[in-house]
């Protein structure tokens, strides 16, 4: 997932200064808005350095003239959001949901229509081409699809090329990497490329979860696996509420295991830690 990032050095000399307590709390409120992310007060350093350097980039002196800018230029305040969030992924995450996905959940969603899942923070795409991978396998000539999303068009652009170091591919089993990857060579030796045929049954888009969803069609499968931790309450409730909208009765959703609805909505029920079934109709 896109989640506040936890290390940031202060700003370089000759840098814009310090960042004035009334200038935190305007990006705070500003990320909020817009992404719905609370930022404690102990990240008012993080916020210091993450935007230390887009100022010296583009000549400005203060945080309040780059805020200024923020609110005027759309195309900056998401450079800004992108600046501000890291994202921390794996291959395989948290690998018991995707036996659970494997072993009950994709034998049990029968039919001959797309299978249709979300991964709703895709970050740099680990946790779609995961289950790309675990979908190619178990379901044979059914066919399906994948959207997967996320509020940083920076991890985004990584995403959809679906590149990765060898360090990267750790944490997926050997006959799944030579089955779907593709090893670099000269320029592009320690990486790997995701065949095209596994990329092409992903598709990529730049979602704001804390905003009116565009039409995505239902979904059997929902991830929405480490966001919520990021969000105060009243943005959990609307979240999820916008996110269960799109699911099947019947479908699933993935929390991560460090997550729960406790106290957020009572529309789906817990099959069994942090997974959760929309009721049939």
């Amino acid at each position: 997932m896109t989640a506040p990032a936890s290390h940031a050095s202060a700003p370089a000399a000759g840098g814009p200064g310090p960042l004035a307590e009334r200038e935190f709390h305007l990006f705070r409120t500003l990320m909020h808005r817009h992404a719905g992310i609370s930022l404690s007060d102990a990240k008012r350093q993080l916020v210091a350095g993450r935007l230390a350097k887009r100022l010296r980039q583009l000549e400005l002196d203060s945080y309040a003239s780059y805020f200024r800018l923020l609110e005027r230029n759309t195309a900056e305040r998401q450079t800004a959001v992108d600046l501000l969030t890291t994202n921390e992924t794996y291959f395989f995450r948290e690998p018991k949901h995707f036996d659970f996905l494997r072993e009950h959940i994709l034998p049990e969603l029968k039919g001959h229509s797309p299978l249709r899942v979300w991964s709703a923070a895709c970050s740099s795409g680990e946790e779609p081409f995961t289950l790309a991978m675990v979908m190619a396998e178990t379901l044979g000539n059914r066919p399906w699809e994948i959207v997967a999303s996320d509020l940083s068009t920076r991890v985004l652009e990584a995403a959809r090329e679906g590149r990765y170091t060898l360090a990267d591919a750790e944490g997926i089993p050997r006959p799944l990497l030579v089955r779907y990857g593709l090893r670099g060579v000269g320029s592009q030796e320690g990486s790997f490329l995701f065949k095209p045929d596994l990329r092409k049954r992903i598709q990529f888009r730049q979602i704001n979860l804390n905003t009116v969803l565009p039409d995505l069609g239902l979904f059997d499968v929902i991830f929405l696996r480490n966001v919520m931790i990021y969000f105060d309450m009243d943005t959990k409730v609307q979240v999820v509420k916008r996110v269960l909208a799109q699911l099947r009765p019947g479908g699933y959703l993935f929390l991560s295991h460090s997550e729960n609805l406790n106290g957020v909505s009572d529309a789906v029920k817990s099959v069994r830690p942090s997974v959760y079934r929309k009721p049939e109709a």
